[in-house]
């Protein structure tokens, strides 16, 4: 169960699916920018909440960009990951919540290139 994520691309489509489900979670499509590197043009986010309980509009976006950052990139992210805790905290009304264990139970993913 620490694998949460399945990630594969198709084309300049990222699909972001929940490993124990299958369901696709995120879709993230990509443009290329001048400076040689590439950007999120497009994303979608399942709405339905049977398949995923959204928490909100901004929730949804820093963990794609999480995910996709920090796991399949391998890049640190530091910031999307205190936003992370910070919207998660929020949420809840708690402000003892240890860090790392929010990280544990958000990122935990296995992803495919």
């Amino acid at each position: 169960m620490d694998e949460k994520w399945n990630v594969f691309v198709e084309g300049q489509t990222a699909f972001l699916h929940r490993s124990w489900t299958g369901n696709g979670i995120y879709e993230a499509s990509f443009a290329a920018v001048d400076d040689g590197g590439w950007r999120i043009c497009t994303a979608a986010v399942e709405s339905e909440p049977a398949r995923h309980r959204r928490r909100s509009d901004r929730h949804d976006r820093v963990m794609l960009e999480l995910v996709l950052s920090a796991i399949v990139l391998g890049e640190p992210a530091a910031d999307l990951r205190a936003e992370l805790v910070a919207l998660v905290m929020e949420a809840s009304g708690q402000t003892n919540v240890p860090a790392g264990a929010l990280l544990h139970s958000a990122l935990g993913l296995r992803t495919e290139r």
